[in-house]
């Protein structure tokens, strides 16, 4: 009769779950890696079809188009560099400043652009503005994310 409860118990053992890998200490959740994601493709996406259904010339596409992955990339750098300073990880001043110097003028561009747009009504350069900035913001956080992972990753 005891044998009959054991095999029950160890039944018991083997149907539970494995638990999932261990997130590591300073590593982001799966969850916020996921919303960042997330983010980044949407606001991508909502810039590019905003983008390609506007009713403006080629030559004004392709200077939004430029503006956005001049900002994508200058946001990335940005946190690189101001994460590798902060790190003790050897930044060069002028990597640094050019790195500042890059997003600010693709908001700039980007701002003084939307104001000169004649062609644009007022409420879809809105749209652009904030797709823009959750784009930038986004890619800011998805590069965070990879480094926190890594970095926590590696100090085991």
């Amino acid at each position: 009769m005891t044998n009959d409860h054991e095999g029950l118990f160890d039944k018991e053992k083997q149907n539970v779950p494995k638990p999932k890998m261990e997130r590591k200490d300073g590593e982001p959740t799966s969850a916020f890696k996921g919303a960042s994601v997330a983010a980044l493709i949407i606001g991508i996406s909502a810039y590019l079809i905003g983008l390609f259904n506007a009713a403006m010339e080629l030559n004004e596409k392709g200077y939004y188009f430029a503006i956005l992955i001049f900002g994508l990339y200058a946001s990335v750098s940005l946190q690189k560099a101001v994460r590798d300073k902060e790190e003790g990880i050897p930044v060069t001043n002028i990597y640094y400043g050019i790195s500042w110097v890059a997003i600010i003028i693709s908001i700039l561009l980007m701002g003084i652009g939307l104001y000169n747009a004649g062609s644009i009504v007022l409420s879809e350069k809105g749209f652009y503005a904030m797709a823009f900035v959750l784009s930038i913001f986004a890619a800011i956080t998805v590069q965070k994310n990879v480094r926190d992972t890594q970095k926590a990753r590696e100090a085991d």
